[in-house]
């Protein structure tokens, strides 16, 4: 069997078989801190031995997932006050069901 590797920029060529390789793209931002703000997380990178940029992405994404789910719930809770009169109605309902049966 003879194998073809092909390299790209964007992934390898392999018997018929394209592999992709995932390709991130950076955003360059300026970012204003508060003084003891910044402190807290120059501290907490070196004791955790990571890069600034990589402690503030995983901060970041660990607030949106905050506020997705703090935008889901406040979602639900409004949906559910929509639906809750409609949801006693057809609980008296089958209760007038089951005391007639």
């Amino acid at each position: 069997m003879m194998m073809i590797t092909l390299p790209s920029p964007f992934g390898v060529y392999t018997n018929n078989i394209y592999l992709c390789k995932k390709i991130f793209y950076m955003k360059i931002l300026s970012l204003k801190l508060d003084d003891k703000i910044f402190e807290e997380a120059e501290e907490m990178t070196s004791k955790l031995k990571l890069a600034r940029n990589r402690y503030i992405n995983e901060a970041v994404s660990i607030y949106n997932l905050f506020n997705k789910r703090r935008l889901l719930k406040k979602q639900l809770h409004k949906e559910s006050k929509l639906t809750s009169k409609d949801s006693m109605d057809i609980l008296h309902e089958f209760e007038k069901l089951m005391d007639e049966g």
